[in-house]
């Protein structure tokens, strides 16, 4: 039976999805013709109809600002602009990408639970959710940091889990993480494609995600849905994520199909996700529906998609109690990972808690954090040419590069490989008694591994 498609309309979300569908398909309200400016688009994804000059005001762009950066940008419209231009610290979250994926873990619970799991069904319904808390974090519309190369974030006091995320790559830019707890392996090599069209950004994720569930011992396999930052330059920035997001497990062939619905007329449909979990012959098993930005529920349904009489919607997993008025819109838990009074016992020197750039940020300090910035990525530019007249290539501490050539929608992938030492390198400073306490903000930020030839 070929899968039932949520967008598609019919059984459960027929009352919803045809009109969401129809309304997507026009986007939002937009508004055009800012003087001098002609071509850009800002698009309100409240419908409203206030005059350009004043929507587009509405951003936390200064004109003087906002002026110069557009002279800069406006040659690279339709370009991919991944590592090719460098960002005013204004736009910048005190927070490095190696942060951001650590930002997954907060909900890590629900993979303990889809381990402790004995229905293969339930075990995806659990697992999907995991993958869906993250978008909470990603509609924040600050920007992090460009991790420098051979950076590292680490985090050891969450959930059982021992994770580390490095910058395995500068060109392209690409980080790899490994997360492990008694229920769960997580792995990623992550990538992006970005496509620049002005006042806003396409950013197609190019990655390789694994999750290996350790009673079961099934894998499953991520395919996430590509965003678009709308509103960059001019006008209130927000973020969408239309399409496709699958989880497939490698094991059995079993999926889940969650269809994130674009933003309509007035906001329809925004942050709405729906779909099913089917077996491995393409049947729908699970239902699943609700917002990225506040919660996912499941009921179990039959063979054309319609709840099964006598079930009723179940909840998977709610967005815990955030900070009100917070400047960066931070989670609990992103306060936490940006702690320095949870990081690790002799905290790596590389860690992006350490960047100066980031620190000053954090205290508020932009003229600080811009010369911090510009300074660490100038010594990058200094430790790539030391390297390259070695003929040296970079390699990375904690994972290695493999062979292996992943096909995804978007780009071919290069896969990095835990390599398991940060595993020996954590246990043997906790089962050590003669670590010296020492202040962690003391440590200088060091990622690299040749000489500085910009000091």
């Amino acid at each position: 039976m070929a899968p039932k498609d949520p967008k598609q309309g019919g059984g459960f979300f027929a009352s919803i999805s045809s009109t969401l569908t129809n309304l997507g398909s026009a986007m939002t309200k937009s508004v055009n013709g800012l003087v001098g400016y002609e071509g850009l688009e800002v698009i309100n994804p409240d419908g409203g109809t206030d005059d350009v000059q004043e929507e587009a005001s509405k951003g936390r762009w200064k004109q003087e600002d906002r002026d110069g950066y557009w002279k800069v940008m406006q040659k690279y419209v339709g370009a991919d602009v991944t590592s090719m231009v460098t960002l005013p610290v204004l736009i910048f979250e005190p927070m490095t990408m190696l942060q951001k994926m650590a930002e997954l873990m907060e909900y890590s619970q629900l993979l303990d639970l889809a381990d402790e799991c004995e229905d293969p069904y339930m075990q995806l319904v659990y697992s999907a959710s995991f993958f869906i808390s993250v978008y909470y974090a990603f509609q924040r519309t600050w920007k992090p940091f460009n991790p420098i190369l051979g950076e590292t974030y680490e985090m050891v006091n969450h959930g059982g889990i021992t994770f580390v995320a490095e910058q395995v790559s500068h060109h392209p830019p690409m980080s790899a993480a490994h997360a492990e707890n008694e229920h769960f392996i997580y792995d990623i090599t992550s990538k992006v494609k970005t496509k620049f069209l002005g006042n806003s950004i396409d950013i197609y994720p190019v990655g390789r995600t694994r999750l290996t569930l350790k009673k079961s011992g099934v894998v499953l396999d991520l395919a996430p849905p590509p965003t678009k930052v709308n509103n960059l330059i001019f006008g209130r920035t927000w973020v969408d994520s239309p399409g496709d997001m699958v989880l497939t497990n490698l094991t059995t062939g079993d999926k889940v199909v969650l269809y994130f619905q674009p933003c309509g007329w007035f906001g329809a449909g925004r942050h709405e996700v729906d779909g099913y979990v089917y077996n491995s012959t393409e049947e729908p098993k699970i239902l699943m529906t609700g917002k990225w930005n506040e919660s996912m529920s499941y009921q179990p349904c039959d063979s054309e998609g319609e709840p099964l009489p006598g079930t009723e919607l179940k909840e998977s997993w709610r967005v815990a109690e955030v900070p009100e008025n917070d400047k960066f819109q931070y989670t609990y838990f992103a306060h936490k990972i940006n702690s320095f009074d949870t990081a690790p016992k002799k905290l790596l020197a590389s860690d992006s808690r350490l960047r100066p750039d980031r620190f000053a940020l954090e205290q508020g300090d932009i003229p600080k954090a811009g010369f911090e910035k510009s300074s660490l990525e100038e010594r990058q530019r200094a430790e790539k040419k030391n390297r390259e007249e070695k003929g040296h290539e970079f390699t990375p501490r904690w994972f290695d590069k493999t062979d292996e050539i992943c096909p995804t929608t978007w780009d071919d992938l290069q896969v990095y490989q835990y390599n398991g030492k940060y595993t020996e390198h954590r246990a043997a400073i906790d089962d050590s008694d003669s670590v010296e306490a020492i202040d962690v903000k003391s440590i200088e930020f060091n990622p690299w591994q040749y000489e500085n030839l910009a000091a």
